[in-house]
């Protein structure tokens, strides 16, 4: 899994460097394919139920699941990449949010733009206002989520960290849609919602694997899947960020799977 988790990694950053301004989401679905493919990987989204693309790319309103197509990447643009990779019959899932930036990254300079995508974030930077700000308290939320991915613990504190992440804040989290097991299968149980109260749900052991996955929207709104069967969009037109990393539950702590080889 620590395998298909590196792909999977160095799958999102192909993708945050292929958006840029006037860049199809379709584009940026390729460059991540062709990531996967080059390290003889499969794609766990494409073909799933029917699902079109290798990636799944949602913008602004858009909240998961979007599909990759004809849409062209602009400026300021929030967009959310999930990957899937499988090798040997096992897969990692990740997700990450960022902004379009103003204008083309030189080619040289292109890593840059996947600067940070992976570390926690830097205390204080969560604290800005808009769209930056709620990408960041997404990330940050999932971070606590990871904290309390211990031996011995509920899987109710997994989100209960979640939520009291966001306590100061008038975000909304996605209730309708969490996190999940995953190893021989993209999805296996247990769920892993994004909220509280924490203490409940089973222990926690060594040996689990957990994907965990906060969706973030900048005000309490309901979600509705439109007419293709799978992009998720806030009820209220607001933006939403989605954060996820495929985390093993060790006895030495949480160990992430889906961090770049050089992490």
């Amino acid at each position: 899994m620590r395998a298909a988790g590196a792909v999977v990694a160095q799958a999102l950053t192909a993708a945050a460097c292929a958006a840029q301004p006037g860049v199809s989401t379709r584009e940026v679905d390729q460059a991540a394919a062709k990531v996967i493919a080059a390290n003889g990987a499969k794609p766990s989204f494409l073909g799933y139920h029917g699902y079109p693309a290798s990636t799944c790319i949602s913008v602004n309103a858009e909240v998961i699941h979007g599909i990759p197509g004809d849409r062209v990447l602009r400026t300021g643009d929030l967009v959310s990449v999930d990957v899937g990779a499988i090798i040997s019959g096992w897969h990692g899932d990740a997700a990450v949010s960022f902004l379009v930036p103003q204008s083309p990254v030189p080619e040289g300079q292109t890593p840059l733009v996947a600067a940070g995508l992976f570390t926690p974030p830097v205390p204080g930077s969560a604290r800005r206002g808009g769209s930056e700000g709620l990408i960041d308290r997404t990330k940050e939320a999932l971070w606590a989520g990871i904290a309390k991915a211990v031996v011995g613990a509920r899987l109710s504190d997994i989100g209960a960290a979640v939520e009291q992440s966001l306590a100061d804040t008038s975000y909304g989290i996605v209730t309708d849609f969490v996190g999940h097991g995953i190893g021989t299968q993209m999805h296996m149980p247990p769920d892993v919602p994004n909220v509280g109260p924490a203490g409940k749900g089973p222990r926690l052991r060594a040996g689990m694997v957990l994907a965990i996955e906060p969706m973030i929207m900048q005000r309490h709104s309901g979600v509705t899947v439109l007419a293709d069967d799978w992009t998720v969009v806030t009820d209220s037109g607001d933006l939403a960020a989605h954060w996820e990393h495929t985390v093993a539950i060790t006895p030495t702590g949480p160990r992430i799977l889906t961090l770049p080889p050089q992490e």
